[in-house]
């Protein structure tokens, strides 16, 4: 996998992992897997898609984890706020 996505949960992140963070591991994964660093213009609304989809899940993945010892974090403090995700990749 990428070695430039980090882990985004507690306790190895010191605190709330932010949107760019998320969105950023996003972005970091559909580069790898499509294989293109900056889509054609003919692919940048599916690629745009795609990290915008993979960030949600991420924010609902980090959303339901929970770690010993603490409880699962509220939607509020986790998830990126979907508008916000769609503006920042550009759709």
């Amino acid at each position: 996998m990428c070695r430039s996505i980090k882990t985004l949960r507690p306790p190895v992140l010191p605190e709330e992992a932010t949107e760019d963070d998320i969105r950023a591991a996003a972005l970091q994964y559909v580069r790898k897997v499509s294989g293109f660093r900056e889509p054609a213009a003919h692919n940048r609304e599916v690629f745009a898609q795609a990290v915008e989809e993979i960030a949600e899940a991420t924010a609902r993945l980090l959303q339901g984890i929970e770690v010993r010892g603490g409880a699962k974090r509220s939607a509020a403090a986790t998830g990126p706020d979907t508008e916000a995700v769609k503006e920042s990749v550009g759709a």
